[in-house]
């Protein structure tokens, strides 16, 4: 174990208000989906309350963007997650409810385990990956890199 866990944060762009008939069905598989991630290995943490819980968009961007900010083991539990749970449904029919993205919406990097991301972390690193491409500090699923050894990072 390299004493490291995963940050990863994605942002979508709803197609319709959250509170539309055509947000419906992603709406109402809220709970159930964020009950999911909690209960699958390797989950650590994930940010909840205005701004993270879809249905309080963050008052400060577009209300039509959506963001989740979690913590895992490693990218595999969080691949896991993402493609071979239930959730892994919604993000092949995403087009349903969500904008297609030019820019990359996710963006993951290695933090200390104990430590929290914050929000304005988050939107950072995915600003840099956006403007830069993918590095040990901001990267996708495509272009992994490790956890640092945590004996370099003592150094």
């Amino acid at each position: 174990m390299s004493g490291f866990h995963l940050a990863q944060f994605n942002v979508a762009r709803l197609s319709a208000p959250i509170e539309a008939p055509e947000s419906a069905e992603f709406r109402a598989a809220l709970d159930e989906i964020n009950a999911l991630a909690e209960a699958s290995p390797g989950f650590v943490w994930r940010a909840t309350g205005i701004g993270f819980d879809s249905e309080k968009p963050a008052c400060d961007i577009d209300p039509m963007i959506l963001a989740n900010l979690s913590v895992w083991e490693s990218a595999e539990a969080l691949a896991a997650f993402a493609y071979r749970s239930a959730h892994g449904g919604f993000v092949r029919r995403g087009r349903l409810w969500f904008e297609a993205g030019a820019e990359a919406q996710v963006v993951m990097w290695w933090i200390p385990a104990g430590a929290l991301p914050t929000r304005a972390e988050a939107f950072e690193r995915l600003d840099r990956l956006r403007a830069h491409g993918a590095c040990d500090q901001a990267f996708d699923f495509k272009t992994r890199f490790p956890a640092p050894d945590r004996q370099e990072t003592l150094a």
